[in-house]
């Protein structure tokens, strides 16, 4: 795999400048990287477009380049990773990561070696939690319900907090995080790419627990294929 070429996904705009670093500091030096994003080349008025959120409909959330946050329909984001999965293939990635924790249903990448987050992350978790309670960080609230069928490997029901990585204070991502440990939580699990490495330090100063970082068990796993 020395010679494979590593290509990236996000559902923002990339290359991203939080979840980058943390992929770099992970990954054998001079791997080949092809990074896209879902948002590539869109301004907020195309993006409100074409990904509009709808009534009832799961949401996620993103960070542009300019570092500011978009909330998008989960529905029109869907289709629009599997183009570009599909770009990144014939641009000769011989691996795709997705840079997202958000649940996607019969993604297919036929030349290339997908590595799909919410298919890795939350065994991994099961097998660390054990019997343990886990606790679940999100950035949106209502994600709370819209991604927890992800987390039906867990033998005890998961406890969710919301702070997101964009928009919300330290303040706030700690009293989140802290609201997990008063339900008696012993795992916090930061469920979305954009939480960072400073995100993961804030919570387990303020709660002294296990805290994983979504996207650096992801870069380590990659780490291992190439």
């Amino acid at each position: 795999m020395s010679k494979t070429v590593l290509g990236t996904l996000t559902i923002g705009q990339a290359p991203r400048a939080d979840i980058t670093p943390i992929l770099v500091e992970h990954l054998p030096a001079g791997i080949a990287c092809i990074h896209a994003g879902v948002l590539d080349g869109l301004d907020r008025e195309a993006i409100a477009s074409r990904f509009p959120v709808r009534q009832g409909e799961a949401v996620l959330t993103t960070r542009l380049l300019d570092g500011s946050a978009v909330i998008l329909g989960k529905t029109t984001v869907r289709e629009a990773v599997q183009r570009k999965l599909d770009e990144l293939a014939l641009q000769g990635c011989g691996i795709i990561a997705l840079l997202c924790t958000g649940e996607f249903h019969g993604l297919t990448c036929a030349n290339a070696w997908l590595l799909e987050p919410d298919l890795l992350v939350p065994p991994v978790v099961a097998a660390l939690a054990g019997e343990r309670q886990a606790g679940i960080l999100v950035p949106l609230p209502e994600q709370m319900t819209s991604e927890g069928a992800k987390w039906r490997g867990l033998r005890r029901a998961p406890r969710y907090a919301a702070a997101s990585p964009y928009a919300s204070t330290p303040e706030q991502l700690v009293t989140a995080a802290q609201a997990l440990q008063t339900q008696g939580v012993d795992i916090i699990v930061m469920d979305c790419m954009g939480y960072t490495e400073h995100h993961r330090r804030l919570v387990r100063e303020a709660t002294g627990l296990p805290v994983v970082l979504s996207n650096a068990l992801l870069a380590r796993l990659l780490a291992g294929l190439l």
